[in-house]
């Protein structure tokens, strides 16, 4: 079968022909470098990892940009593969957006490239590795290839005293078979900014501060619940796009890629841990202490009852009247195909595996409604390239029904198992457009999708 490595490599090859920027000799200095190179990361007194990073760091540095003043960023690749870069969340033009599929030069082994882009919309958004990892749990998003993004806004969402930038990641994978012959990662260690918890340093905040933390999910495939005990989340956006209606909230669920900015009212003082809810998952590493000034004694960890989220409850009021607006709805099914075994055969959109899906042909101006119906036993973090989306429909409370909203822009959505949600968005960025989940093994068994403007 014709696969995605298959595709990656004669995409390769296009690009390098085609004279997209490969650089070996800069002409004028960048704004910004990143060097991808081998890093062993210790995530914990006992503990390290031997994996790739951005400029030698865990996550990689945080970049800052002003929205519409454009930007050049040096990456050098000083590993043994070829690599790209992706800019998630940016409005950019494929041949720099980072997806090879796309038609992004790959960077080879040695070589520099040279991202040059006007960065927008403003927002929490992040960059990392696009490339084929398939079983090997030391490439693609299984390495520490990762890094915050923000685009200053012209006017800040909310007023705070200070931030945090978190990234979650898992680490040390296995492939295990699961009962309907699919293989998925199992993981022994997990992190927050690279440090399991009790290695990193507190966050330390004073009585009466509100501190805005900007959450990301970086884990190649898994989901993950926070709670911080004491203390809850005023949501005020998802994907680094404000939400309509802020909520209040307990706790933050995160799917792959995800992110989350929320602000904390510092009022509980004493020592916290802001942690994974699920107990495997914090034993494993994911947390970390948050400290008052002037408190002392052991970090609080007080274990919650339920898993509580769900994105409607950010949703702008509905109106039942019509808008008169032209959509083209367009279903997407989402079905899995394996061998047996422990042998995994591929995902399908629409009953096809990537390359062989059928590519969506996109009118620039014409608003479109997408139909995610996923009929797997698995939950799918999928992700639209080079545009966000508008969330329309959430599964409701019982069976073939379903709760409409409005206002919630995402460009990463989770589809759970046995679901149905839509989406709506506008083509107006012209150029290739790739769809595919976002975890990393399903989207190396085929669960991706070309959109191509007419």
């Amino acid at each position: 079968m014709f696969s995605r490595r298959d595709f990656l490599k004669l995409s390769g090859v296009a690009a390098a022909a085609s004279g997209l920027p490969l650089c070996a000799h800069p002409l004028s200095a960048a704004d910004y470098t990143l060097d991808i190179a081998p890093y062993s990361l210790q995530i914990s007194a006992k503990h390290s990892v031997k994996t790739t990073a951005y400029n030698q760091q865990v996550p990689g540095p945080l970049l800052r940009f002003k929205e519409g003043q454009p930007v050049t960023i040096e990456v050098t690749n000083q590993t043994g593969s070829e690599e790209v870069v992706h800019w998630h969340g940016l409005f950019l033009p494929p041949d720099v957006d980072g997806a090879m599929e796309e038609g992004t030069n790959p960077i080879p082994a040695g070589a520099n490239a040279r991202y040059t882009f006007t960065p927008r919309p403003a927002g929490f958004r992040w960059y990392h590795t696009h490339v084929f990892a398939g079983n090997d749990l030391k490439k693609g998003q299984y390495t520490g290839q990762h890094g915050f993004l923000l685009i200053e806004p012209r006017e800040n969402p909310a007023r705070y005293d200070r931030e945090f930038f978190l990234a979650l990641h898992d680490w040390d994978g296995q492939m295990l078979s699961s009962g309907d012959g699919s293989m998925n990662p199992a993981y022994n260690f997990s992190t927050i900014n690279g440090k399991m918890l009790g290695f990193s340093e507190p966050l330390r905040a004073k009585q009466g501060e509100r501190v805005l933390l900007h959450i990301l999910n970086s884990s190649p495939t898994d989901a993950h619940w926070l709670a911080l005990p004491g203390h809850e989340f005023q949501v005020i956006a998802l994907d680094g796009n404000p939400v309509p209606k802020t909520q209040t909230v307990s706790m933050l669920r995160l799917a792959p890629a995800e992110r989350v900015c929320a602000l904390v009212e510092m009022k509980n003082p004493g020592i916290w841990v802001l942690g994974e809810v699920r107990k495997h998952i914090q034993s494993a590493g994911m947390g970390i202490v948050v400290e008052y000034s002037g408190s002392s004694g052991k970090p609080i960890w007080q274990q919650p009852h339920s898993l509580d989220w769900n994105y409607g409850q950010f949703s702008a009021p509905v109106s039942s009247s019509a808008t008169g607006e032209q959509l083209i709805e367009v279903p997407l099914i989402f079905e899995s195909k394996f061998a047996g075994h422990g042998a995994p055969d591929h995902w399908m959109i629409n009953g096809k595996p990537f390359p062989n899906t059928d590519t969506l042909t996109l009118h620039q101006g014409q608003r479109y409604r997408l139909q995610f119906i996923n009929r797997s036993n698995d939950d799918h973090p999928v992700h639209l390239h080079r545009h966000s989306f508008e969330v329309r429909s959430l599964p409701g409370n019982g069976p073939g029904s379903d709760a409409k909203v409005r206002g919630i822009i995402k460009d990463v959505i989770l589809v759970d198992a046995q679901s149905r949600v839509d989406v709506e968005f506008t083509a107006n960025n012209p150029g290739m457009t790739l769809f595919h989940c976002h975890q990393q093994n399903h989207m190396d068994l085929g669960f991706m999708m070309l959109f191509r403007y007419a």
